[in-house]
């Protein structure tokens, strides 16, 4: 979030991720603020950028895959390009992130049992370049955005 939030722009966006579908009455009201304030906050933010958008959260989302993780890879060399292009052809693959520190890539993985997460680790393990890896299994999530 940007510098220029002030405490109850936080507290309106942590109300609107808790229910991004709450009326402005029930905003104004939880906030200690009148309708109007909560309107001009929400259309300020929208306007600087700061909320981009709202979202429904299906349950097939969350049900989609039964079997998550998070893989820490270290690659030797400079192969982080040409493996990042492999990952991203693996249906298991949900996302790929570069970082910095021990890993040079995160990569996560959702599939709908052990042992297909365990078939993609172990083609991942293989790939040339790919020196070293750490798994770990995602068992609940507590908030997502």
């Amino acid at each position: 979030m940007g510098a220029r939030l002030d405490k109850t722009d936080e507290r309106l966006i942590a109300a609107l991720r808790h229910d991004a579908r709450a009326s402005l009455s029930d905003l104004a009201l939880q906030l200690s603020l009148s309708r109007t304030t909560v309107r001009a906050r929400i259309e300020r933010l929208l306007q600087r950028g700061e909320i981009l958008g709202f979202t429904v959260v299906l349950k097939a989302d969350t049900l989609q895959d039964p079997v998550r993780g998070m893989m820490m890879i270290g690659i030797e060399g400079r192969g982080a390009a040409r493996i990042t292009r492999q990952l991203q052809g693996l249906k298991e693959v949900r996302a790929i992130h570069s970082t910095n520190g021990r890993w040079d890539l995160i990569v996560e993985l959702g599939t709908e049992t052990l042992e297909q997460l365990d078939h993609a680790l172990a083609r991942i393990r293989t790939m040339d370049g790919v020196q070293t890896s750490e798994t770990n299994l995602l068992l609940s999530t507590k908030k997502a955005t």
